[in-house]
């Protein structure tokens, strides 16, 4: 497979989405199994939209905005063969022009560290992502300090969801998934340890906003990304720090198919953000974090 490179062209895109999954590959495999896939589907309102990453580049490209793409591997957790990592990143350098790939390992894997690293090596991934509630796993257990060295020395991002999940809701149980797992304080002790790793919390961490703010303050080795709600739905202190204190460390993201960047870019002109930090926040801040500057 071809390494990825990116090819963007910085000056010409209006803005960087770094939150897009990619729920199917090539050939018709989901990253969900059947039931988590339908209630999701029901739980977000897409009724089951899964666009190949082919389309997903055009949808963006359409657009003149780049899109950072990934999946997510819970094969642990969920008895699931997931997504390739590897077949995203070929297809992000077919599309280089629009995307940038992440990889994602399953945590819990015995060759975890092996597969990170291959994927960095070989695929030429930017960063990776990570789900606590859906892999199960507890990002400050100091067992996954092997994994996290990895993409430090190596200087890709680690993009981790937080808050709630509308993965499981609504099913029994929530299907075993532990909320707890998306605390974003869980990430506080990962970026004490590891001062160069980039980390990126996912979302409007509901319920745990402030505790989210509060790493983001203290620690300035993490961002927040905003992706996941309509802009209109997000917490007032989100905004506010989002325009003025942490405006440099603050990220456009969809969550597309869950939620379109048409929605959210006309949205977030129905908020309080201060206008002069939009630029930083759907372009410029997303450039600096993933080295597009050159």
């Amino acid at each position: 497979m071809t390494r990825y490179e990116p090819a963007i062209d910085v000056a010409s895109i209006t803005a960087i989405d770094v939150h897009v999954h990619i729920e199917m590959d090539a050939h018709g495999h989901n990253s969900l199994p059947d039931d988590l896939a339908a209630a999701a589907a029901k739980y977000f309102s897409t009724g089951g939209l899964q666009p190949r990453l082919d389309a997903v580049a055009e949808y963006y490209r359409e657009r003149n905005t780049a899109a950072v793409v990934f999946t997510v591997d819970a094969t642990t957790n969920l008895g699931h063969a997931p997504i390739s990592s590897a077949e995203i990143a070929a297809g992000a350098a077919a599309n280089n022009d629009v995307l940038i790939p992440f990889g994602s390992v399953d945590p819990n894997l015995p060759d975890a560290v092996d597969r990170v690293q291959r994927l960095i090596e070989e695929s030429g991934v930017r960063g990776f992502k990570f789900h606590p509630t859906v892999q199960r796993f507890d990002p400050s257990d100091e067992r996954f300090s092997p994994l996290y060295e990895v993409l430090e020395r190596a200087g890709v991002v680690a993009l981790f969801h937080t808050g709630q999940t509308g993965i499981g809701a609504g099913m029994k149980g929530g299907r075993g998934l532990r909320l707890g797992l998306s605390n974003p304080m869980l990430l506080d002790s990962v970026a004490a340890d590891f001062g160069d790793l980039q980390i990126i919390m996912a979302h409007p961490s509901v319920p745990w906003q402030d505790e989210a703010i509060s790493v983001a303050t203290h620690k300035h080795n993490t961002w927040i990304d905003l992706s996941g709600w309509s802009p209109k739905y997000f917490p007032p202190q989100l905004v506010r720090n989002a325009g003025t204190l942490l405006k440099d460390r603050v990220l456009f993201g969809s969550d597309f198919p869950m939620l379109s960047p048409d929605r959210w870019l006309r949205d977030i002109e129905l908020t309080d953000l201060k206008p002069e930090a939009l630029p930083g926040i759907v372009k410029h801040n997303a450039v600096r974090l993933l080295g597009l500057d050159g």
